[in-house]
């Protein structure tokens, strides 16, 4: 349904560097979330992590872009390294291991859908989304006595 010319045009939304702080997820590693719109399945995450930090192997339902701003990592199952100033897209039902290997390494996500976090044998052992995500950064946020951010819901 298109929106008549006479209604309200809707109007950006701007997330300055420091309203959204990151939270220590363990071991020097960060996150932020910026954006979840459950509706669409959408959720837009910034993490910080640190050399030898491994995110377990898991599938996506929806596509993922990546973009890094330092440092660098891979996935255990490729041969290239995600570096600063990379760009990286990711269909739907990927499968992969997320690997650090610098210190301090900056990435930001935007995922559709849900990840499927797999054992060895392929099988599903638990689900990440944007809801999840988003409960897990506002609690480490009070727990860090950081408030609650502006993150974008919608």
């Amino acid at each position: 349904m298109t929106q008549p010319l006479t209604a309200p045009a809707p109007t950006a939304v701007h997330l300055g560097e420091s309203e959204v702080p990151f939270v220590d997820m363990g071991g020097g590693n960060l996150l932020r979330v910026l954006q979840v719109h459950e509706k669409e399945s959408l959720w837009i995450v910034e993490n910080v992590f640190q050399a030898g930090f491994e995110v377990m192997t898991h599938r996506h339902t929806g596509p993922v872009w990546g973009y890094t701003k330092s440092g660098a990592w891979k996935y255990k199952e490729y041969e290239y390294v995600n570096r600063a100033d990379s760009f990286l897209y990711e269909p739907a039902n990927s499968v992969h291991t997320l690997q650090c290997i610098e210190d301090n390494t900056r990435v930001w996500f935007h995922m559709y859908g849900m990840n499927l976090n797999l054992d060895a044998e392929g099988n599903v052992v638990s689900v990440t989304d944007g809801a999840g995500s988003l409960a897990f950064y506002l609690a480490l946020c009070e727990e860090q006595g950081l408030g609650r951010p502006p993150v974008i819901v919608g």
